[in-house]
């Protein structure tokens, strides 16, 4: 039996809907059935974690995920992922506090890196996941050095994330700006770069700045369909 995932979503609503569709749909396809696993989805109200983060109240962040998680875990998943990057700064904390397993985003992200044996890549996201040290860290233990966008381009990175893309706003002259920040860090070493924030593959793709992009809620994704299915006579 395929295990149950959980995922705790609502950060935002638009990467969520990523999560689902990827995992159901990469099920469709490698099997042509849909007799994908089980999925209990817990979407947080994100306004409160947008404003813990603004103050810097971290720990008030982690008593939510572990409220979150327990939740799906009630609900009967067997794991859970945190479908969003940068809540992954109190990963650990939440994991030592839930009784039930969590996939690590960062990790699945650096495996991916690792497997096309990259050493060095740029890193976009929400201002938190560029200038806090969480992200950089959990590559450089997989041996991944991060290059990150001046302070001025990781304002507007930011800026568009919350105001535009986690609405599903899509607005060309940001797609632009997005383009010319990738292909900057690009031309500074970065070997590839990391759509550190799940929503920003709604704006711009490989085929748009001719740079090697991973996408971090579909590699998220996938790990959790491969956990859910390890064991099952269809993994």
């Amino acid at each position: 039996m395929a295990k149950t995932i959980g995922i705790v979503g609502g950060m935002t609503p638009e990467s969520t809907t990523t999560y689902y569709e990827h995992i159901t749909r990469t099920y469709h396809e490698r099997f042509g059935n849909y007799a994908f696993p089980e999925i209990v989805i817990f979407s947080v109200s994100f306004q409160k974690y947008v404003d813990w983060m603004q103050v810097g109240q971290w720990d008030t962040i982690t008593q939510g995920l572990v409220k979150a998680v327990r939740s799906v875990k009630n609900a009967g998943a067997d794991f859970a992922v945190i479908a969003t990057n940068t809540m992954h700064k109190v990963f650990d904390q939440v994991q030592a506090r839930v009784p039930l397993p969590l996939l690590s985003i960062i990790q699945a992200t650096a495996e991916a890196i690792q497997e096309e044996n990259l050493k060095t890549v740029g890193l976009l996201g929400t201002r938190f996941t560029m200038s806090k040290s969480f992200y950089k860290e959990g590559l450089a233990r997989a041996g991944i050095q991060t290059l990150v966008p001046d302070i001025e381009e990781q304002k507007l990175v930011n800026k568009v994330i919350f105001e535009e893309l986690g609405i599903g706003k899509i607005n060309s002259e940001s797609k632009e700006k997005f383009i010319q920040i990738v292909r900057r860090l690009h031309n500074s070493g970065a070997q590839g770069v990391i759509l550190g924030c799940t929503e920003i593959p709604l704006l711009i793709n490989e085929k748009d700045c001719g740079v090697r992009l991973f996408d971090t809620a579909v590699l998220h994704a996938d790990q959790a369909l491969a956990f859910s299915l390890s064991g099952s006579d269809r993994s």
